[in-house]
């Protein structure tokens, strides 16, 4: 099938992030740990999208209102996080195509053009909750004012022009860095939080609860919003094009294969960081009698006091500060993907950046200047809202496309894959519908 699927005839010559595109050797040749090591990083950027400040919003709010209820939530979305990103990985490693690309030369130019306004709404919904997560950070470590903090993230763009003139090993050695950074501050946070781990267990049982309360199903799609997001399903499917594997059917199935378990690795990561972070509002402020707090300022504040303990706000707010940056390289990969892929416009990256972080600076600005720190945690709880109704528009496109013989050859979802996606598919459909009739019905 060479570079492209069966169902496709015309070669792709414009691969997204061409700068990068095969720059990584594969080695195809040593034991199972040497082409495991070559695969290795794509992942990992992938899981920063299911541990950034919006996941902080939802997740300090569901456990400080409903204790350890809501932590399937989080384990169920992680499930479906990771079968959806090895669809992801698959479309890319199978057909050289990335999502976005995969979509244009599979629908209509004006439904093409619709999944990209989709797309970029839920990216600019994503660089929101950067903003905002960055901006607060900054405020708790050094006590500069919300606003003058989100001005302050625009400059990061410096950061990530300097990392991709680097190459993108450097950008997956950072985000590594990083992610260890959160992983040890959590850790920290859960043992002095000392959780009922009995409860805990009990929290990981669904509870059909959710359905009758609007207010934990709200918090609820939030998550799921938080941790299956759109924006990296096409940042998956063109990163991991970042490795010059063989274009054969051995060597597809051999990266196949290998990214999987590098993408499956690093989201149990991701699920240890946020289940620590809503294990550890709900043992922190749930059976403090702090059920209320909702906000990571007032998070923030209270943990040192309620736990007793030095260092707890501290870490809490590095970590915060990581997770920030971390997405923000993210973020911006994702956006420059979906631009050039939808659309074939080949923007400079520090100019692509520039327009994606205005866009989530200014509603971030009006929140902080008018409404304060509340409005401004309220902001970032809506924008994990709003991914998750952008998420069929991503998910649907790549269940279809992965589940298409014509265009994916033998690679094509086999039927208990199929099936498992579609109803994950309609699973999220439904929950968005529910969510949608509930606010207008009131």
């Amino acid at each position: 099938m060479d570079n492209n699927a069966q169902g496709w005839k015309n070669r792709i010559t414009n691969h997204s992030l061409p700068e990068v595109y095969g720059s990584l050797e594969v080695n195809e040749h040593g034991n199972f740990w040497k082409k495991l090591r070559s695969f290795i990083g794509p992942g990992l950027l992938v899981a920063v999208g299911y541990m950034d400040p919006g996941n902080w919003a939802t997740d300090i709010e569901g456990g400080a209102k409903f204790g350890y209820t809501l932590l399937w939530v989080i384990m169920v979305s992680n499930f479906f996080a990771m079968l959806l990103q090895h669809l992801a990985l698959k479309l890319g490693i199978a057909t050289g195509r990335d999502l976005a690309q995969a979509c244009k030369d599979s629908y209509s130019r004006t439904t093409s053009f619709i999944l990209w306004v989709l797309a970029e709404i839920a990216i600019a919904a994503t660089d929101l909750a950067e903003v905002i997560g960055s901006a607060v950070a900054i405020n708790l470590l050094f006590g500069i004012p919300l606003p003058v903090g989100i001005i302050i993230t625009a400059i990061d763009v410096l950061l990530i022009l300097f990392l991709q003139s680097k190459g993108f090993r450097y950008i997956e050695i950072i985000v590594g860095a990083l992610l260890g950074i959160i992983f040890l501050c959590f850790a920290y946070e859960i043992i002095i939080s000392r959780p009922d781990m009995v409860a805990v267990s009990k929290g990981l049982i669904p509870n059909a609860q959710i359905i009758s309360n609007p207010t934990m199903l709200y918090i609820s799609i939030g998550i799921l919003g938080a941790t299956v997001m759109p924006h990296n399903l096409y940042l998956h499917s063109s990163i991991i094009l970042t490795r010059n594997f063989s274009k054969t059917s051995e060597g597809k199935k051999n990266a196949i294969k290998f990214a999987t378990i590098d993408s499956t690795t690093s989201l149990f990561l991701a699920f240890f960081i946020n289940a620590a972070i809503l294990i550890m509002a709900a043992s922190t402020f749930h059976f403090s009698g702090n059920q209320e707090v909702a906000d990571i300022h007032e998070a923030y504040h209270l943990l040192d006091p309620i736990l007793g303990v030095k260092f707890a706000a501290l870490l809490f707010a590095v970590a915060l500060l990581a997770a920030g940056q971390n997405s923000t390289l993210t973020g911006t990969l994702a956006g420059q993907i979906v631009m050039e892929g939808f659309l074939n416009i080949r923007l400079k990256p520090w100019l692509r950046r520039l327009i994606t972080r205005l866009i989530a600076i200014v509603p971030a600005l009006v929140a902080a200047l008018y409404f304060g720190d509340r409005g401004v945690s309220e902001l970032l709880v809506l924008s994990q809202v709003i991914l998750s109704l952008q998420l069929s528009f991503a998910v649907v496109p790549l269940v279809l496309i992965t589940s298409n013989k014509k265009k994916m050859g033998e690679f094509a979802n086999p039927a208990w894959v199929k099936n498992l996606s579609w109803a994950v598919a309609l699973l999220i459909i439904f929950l968005n519908g529910y969510l949608l009739f509930d606010t207008f019905t009131g």
